[in-house]
């Protein structure tokens, strides 16, 4: 007989028992958060009735987080606790929820309590109309406006125009997605808020809709202006890859075809000057003949930096997948684990079983 949860539900630790969603939540310095956030992801899932599990990442919380979370582990089967051996940011805890989690839906929302639980469902029912991705827009937001909402605005605005990808907010972490979906995506950086534009080289069913933010309730913002210029560099990064990636030397090998044609034109004049008009080519065009051959050797260059790009591209994807995170602790009940509560340090190489 399977094993039975206080909410009636299949206890996510049953064998043969599949996991329909998966909720991740990455949390540093929120203890206050940990406990009302439970009781409401709870409500909310045990009224969906179906199986689900809790992934909290403890991404280096200098605070009673961790000791907050296992206490929860201890007390509800549905939780599971990765604890960070030091702080990696909000991609890493992320990118490790999502190679940890097991349910056909994944949904990933911040820890801060400012996502309402309660839309959980609609990101869901959403993602039923046949879309891989559904992202929660911030409609309504409460934030500094000169600190938060003019930046997150801004950058809106250039990643919508930069990808084609008409959302409204990409820096939402409160999304729903398709298992495939995540399977395939490799985080760095701050790359998180990017997910959709980087889910868009395989995915085209990509939707948003609204969803309620509260206000900060307790402990403190971990964004401000010092990460701009961080996501700006990412920004570049994910334009780059978006169109790039698999064939680079089409940007760095046109530019080059362009440099090399204009010098090899310019050095067609020169001669031309030299052995019809018997002009001094050192003399009269000494400046023009450095750039001829400056344009040269830069065309020859960025065609050779597009080549390498191509074996570096072709190595990317045939590589073997590296993690951007070591996790000191796992509290979980999975059986396939096979793993002490210690871990060692070779985890950081693994990925999870699905």
């Amino acid at each position: 007989m399977k094993k039975r949860c206080p909410n009636g539900n299949p206890s996510p630790e049953s064998e043969g028992t599949p996991i329909r969603y998966s909720i991740v939540i990455p949390m540093r310095d929120e203890e206050g958060n940990v406990e009302p956030l439970w009781r409401e992801v709870t409500e909310v899932m045990g009224a969906l009735g179906e199986p689900y599990e809790l992934i909290f990442i403890d991404d280096g919380s200098a605070d009673r987080t961790y000791e907050r979370l296992l206490s929860l582990y201890e007390r509800d089967p549905h939780v599971h606790v990765l604890r960070f051996s030091k702080n990696f940011g909000q991609t890493a805890a992320l990118m490790a929820g999502f190679d940890f989690a097991r349910g056909e839906i994944i949904i990933a929302m911040d820890g801060d309590l400012q996502y309402d639980a309660r839309d959980i469902p609609r990101l869901v029912r959403k993602l039923g109309e046949g879309y891989d991705l559904v992202s929660g827009w911030r409609a309504k937001r409460s934030d500094a406006w000169l600190t938060r909402r003019l930046p997150s605005r801004v950058a809106n605005w250039l990643v919508a125009r930069l990808s084609g990808i008409p959302l409204r907010d990409f820096g939402s972490t409160f999304k729903a997605y398709r298992r495939e979906v995540v399977a395939e995506l490799r985080l760095y950086g701050e790359q998180h808020r990017f997910i959709p534009v980087l889910a868009a080289q395989w995915w085209n069913r990509l939707s948003e809709i609204p969803v309620n933010v509260r206000p900060r309730q307790w402990g403190r913002s971990k964004y401000g202006l010092s990460r701009t210029l961080r996501v700006a560099f990412d920004l570049m990064t994910i334009a780059f890859l978006q169109r790039y990636l698999a064939q680079p030397l089409r940007l760095f090998g046109g530019w080059g075809v362009i440099a090399l044609l204009i010098g090899l034109g310019l050095d067609g004049y020169l001669l031309e000057e030299k052995f019809l008009r018997r002009v001094s080519i050192m003399g009269e065009h000494g400046p023009l003949l450095l750039l001829s051959t400056l344009l040269i050797i830069t065309g020859v260059q960025f065609i050779s930096l597009g080549l390498l790009g191509e074996i570096i591209s072709r190595t990317y994807y045939e590589s073997r997948r590296k993690q951007i995170y070591s996790i000191r602790q796992i509290h979980s009940r999975r059986s396939d684990l096979a793993l002490p509560v210690e871990t060692s340090p070779q985890i950081r190489e693994r990925r999870f079983p699905p």
